[in-house]
């Protein structure tokens, strides 16, 4: 034990201060022992008892800031991405279900690629990396499934319609003259997707043949990778009119740049559009999910406002 004597500025050695450290138990203890009792305040004592207290009180704050980066460091892990492979015609109409699904799901993150059908079931073929796929036809998610590459049950989510479209300032009354319209004098190239991995392109060529027009129009014909790609040949000027899927003629970025006549359903085969979650999937929780999210009640109820059919529950 080791004692320090210190002096006030003013006062004998009786009013003197000694500070007694002892070490125990690898602790220091401080001790203040006054020679006589002080009347008063002692500022000295309520100095030391701040300092000391507000020494632990921030050793505590940096263990408890340090408990709290790690655990944060544990969750700070970010949400997988589910990667959604979907037909063209889906492009407005799924878009607007993501949105709601994440309103539902906000730590879920979904990101969509559109194209082909045909395209998306080569390239799944050859592995490429999706969760998800939306396809125009459910032969595509069929033939999958037949080859093991499928991780859940292949699902009918709707009915795809076709329609022929021409731009709003276009001098052919398509809603009076129907698939004639495409004869018309003014009418020199006409928007279709490619019916060789486009089923919407398959649909149109299938119309066309059996309305007996095909001949007729078939020199003008001028082909899109997909059923949006078609769309945009329209929309451009590029082409004079389209054979499109009556979900893009109906979605608010074509409603009101255009006008359309209805494909009757019985011209061409049945376009039942399906999907399947894929093996190769590292979030089939998500997957599941959104496709139970687009095959309920406000799925059906998003893809019916854009013109799809519904098959029966």
């Amino acid at each position: 034990m080791r004692r320090i004597v210190v002096h006030r500025a003013r006062g004998d050695a009786s009013s003197s201060k000694i500070l007694m450290l002892h070490d125990q138990s690898r602790m220091n203890r401080i001790y203040l022992n006054c020679q006589k009792p002080q009347v008063g305040i002692n500022v000295v004592n309520i100095r030391n008892h701040f300092v000391i207290i507000s020494t632990w009180l921030s050793f505590g704050g940096v263990i408890l800031a340090g408990f709290g980066a790690f655990a944060a460091g544990e969750d700070a892990t970010p949400p997988a991405v589910l990667t959604v492979a979907a037909a063209a015609d889906l492009r407005f109409a799924l878009d607007d279900l993501v949105k709601d699904f994440a309103e539902q799901y906000p730590a879920a993150k979904i990101n969509v690629t559109y194209g082909s059908s045909g395209n998306f079931f080569a390239q799944f073929q050859n592995g490429a990396p999706f969760d998800l796929f939306f396809s125009a036809d459910i032969e595509y998610p069929r033939k999958l499934a037949e080859s093991g590459l499928g991780a859940d049950n292949v699902f009918l989510y709707a009915i795809g319609c076709i329609v022929v479209w021409v731009p709003k300032d276009s001098p052919v009354a398509v809603d009076k003259l129907g698939i004639k319209a495409l004869l018309e004098p003014s009418i020199h190239k006409i928007a279709v997707a490619n019916p060789e991995h486009a089923p919407y392109g398959r649909a149109a060529v299938a119309a066309l043949r059996a309305l007996n027009v095909y001949d007729q129009v078939a020199s003008r014909l001028v082909y899109g990778e997909n059923i949006a790609q078609t769309a945009q040949f329209v929309q451009s000027g590029a082409a004079d009119a389209g054979m499109l899927a009556l979900s893009l003629a109906v979605a608010p970025q074509m409603r009101d740049a255009g006008r359309f006549w209805k494909v009757p359903l019985d011209a061409y085969p049945r376009m039942e559009q399906g999907g399947i979650i894929l093996k190769s999937s590292k979030n089939l929780e998500t997957a599941r999910a959104f496709r139970d999210f687009v095959l309920g009640d406000h799925g059906r109820e998003v893809l019916k406002r854009y013109g799809f059919y519904l098959p029966e529950k």
